[in-house]
């Protein structure tokens, strides 16, 4: 049967989700407990390939298995065997034809800075340390202006697997919760390192370095080196995939 599966992992020790030799990643760690625990061969397609250090508590797989384990019970006995830093959080059967890639119609990260001039030891593995004041106001502007159809080839880098780079952004905001500042956004699809140049370029507004103007300039296309850094990948989390018809 063919099975639709809700991962959540904390990305720090993780080389990224894709098998890589003699690497740790989270594509690789739960191919070996699924396998373990169905006892033939998995063949995985996920929503989203997340970089190394890059969490997740809203990742999607599909895979065909061949088992009389119930989808909750298989999701219990792979967690059962997973590391504390991964779990199969719950499983669903689908359609034979359902791909958690092709068929996501949306997906939705997180990026989360602590922001004050103390480091919080807590929040090192899901938050990004800043300990400069930034303009709140003018992050929520750059924010606003990100929001839509865009050509977004300044936020992946120059050599790069793509050849579209438009991109239709749904949400992109900030939200300030006590000294964690969250942004929040959702598209049709990403670009390799978007989010984490998006939210760069986006902290040169808040500092200062950088006009509303100049970054809403990038929103038409331009070179990787025009806009800001990207930020560390701890603070990037995959919380969301929507389909049309999916309940995990």
């Amino acid at each position: 049967m063919k099975l639709a599966g809700l991962v959540e992992y904390d990305g720090s020790d993780f080389a990224g989700w894709a098998a890589q030799p003699n690497r740790r990643t989270v594509e690789g760690t739960l191919s070996e407990a699924l396998e373990l625990v169905l006892r033939h061969p998995v063949k995985m397609s996920v929503a989203g390939r997340t970089d190394a250090g890059v969490h997740a508590f809203g990742q999607v797989i599909s895979f065909e298995a061949e088992t009389g384990l119930t989808p909750s019970n298989l999701a219990y006995r792979t967690t059962a065997v997973l590391p504390k830093d991964a779990a199969l959080r719950r499983c669903v059967a689908v359609s034979d034809t359902f791909d958690a890639r092709r068929d996501a119609k949306s997906r939705g990260y997180e990026f989360r800075i602590f922001n004050h001039p103390v480091r919080s030891p807590l929040q090192r593995h899901r938050a990004t340390y800043i300990a400069r004041a930034l303009d709140f106001g003018l992050l929520e502007e750059a924010a606003e202006r990100a929001r839509g159809t865009h050509d977004f080839r300044a936020f992946t880098p120059a050599r790069t697997y793509h050849v579209r780079f438009e991109r239709s952004v749904s949400e992109s905001r900030w939200e300030r919760t006590g000294d964690l500042l969250i942004y929040h956004v959702t598209a049709n699809s990403f670009l390799y390192g978007m989010v984490r140049a998006l939210v760069g370029t986006m902290l040169e507004v808040a500092d200062g370095r950088r006009t509303v103007a100049s970054f809403e300039c990038l929103l038409s296309g331009g070179e990787r080196g025009e806009a800001g850094p990207s930020v560390p990948s701890q603070g990037l989390t995959l919380v969301n995939v929507d389909y049309d018809d999916l309940d995990l």
